[in-house]
């Protein structure tokens, strides 16, 4: 096989991922992904969103990917680009009903929260993960779902930059734990903060009952 055929076959692969990846806008899909599991504080927070499809003539829509593999100014570039493009909703669920329940219902509610305004619809959904409580009929979840889906993807940035967002809010009011930077999660400067001078009204006490004495 020549070098020039196996270009050819690559270059004809990826076409067919890349229009699976941008079928859901064809179909009218809506995508709905979460951020914040593992943070120690602030809320789990998701997202749904239902792509418009005039984005598919904006080139720019290639560039959705996971909002792990994307840099900050990329994710808040694309997050007002796909909110110009799609009607998309917020959900959310806080550190108290986490503690309350777990973050995994926590999760499942802000996902069901964040779909409260496609109900009515008719619309298939797409949620990335595996299968962890019943939305509807029409619903499919997806492992890896937001690098196989461009509506997940969408949803997973759009949630990101707005979890982001409310963490440098926080950081405002606790500057001492450093959200501005690390959004929450365990990092090294964040856990000797809470060990230095405590918890605060937003930490998820039943994330620091494994090195902290919290009731």
């Amino acid at each position: 096989m020549t070098n020039l055929i196996k270009i050819l076959i690559l270059v004809k692969d990826l076409l067919i991922v890349v229009k699976l990846f941008l079928d859901d806008i064809k179909d009218q899909v809506i995508g709905i992904d979460e951020v914040g599991r593992g943070a120690l504080c602030g809320p789990v927070v998701s997202c749904s969103v239902l792509l418009s499809k005039k984005i598919l003539k904006n080139n720019l829509v290639l560039q959705i990917n996971d909002s792990k593999k994307l840099n900050e100014k990329k994710r808040n570039y694309l997050a007002k680009f796909i909110k110009e493009n799609s009607i998309y909703s917020i959900g959310k669920a806080n550190n108290k009903e986490i503690d309350n329940t777990n973050i995994l219902k926590a999760t499942n509610l802000s996902m069901i929260r964040a779909y409260e305004i496609f109900k009515k619809n008719k619309n298939s959904i797409k949620i990335d993960g595996v299968k962890t409580f019943n939305l509807n009929e029409r619903t499919t979840f997806i492992k890896g779902g937001d690098r196989k889906s461009v509506c997940i993807a969408a949803a997973s940035i759009v949630a990101k930059v707005w979890r982001d967002k409310l963490m440098r809010y926080y950081s405002k009011i606790y500057p001492i734990y450093g959200w501005e930077e690390n959004k929450g999660y365990g990092t090294t400067k964040h856990v000797e903060a809470i060990k230095k001078y405590g918890i605060t009204r937003i930490h998820r006490k039943s994330f620091l009952k494994r090195f902290l004495d919290v009731n």
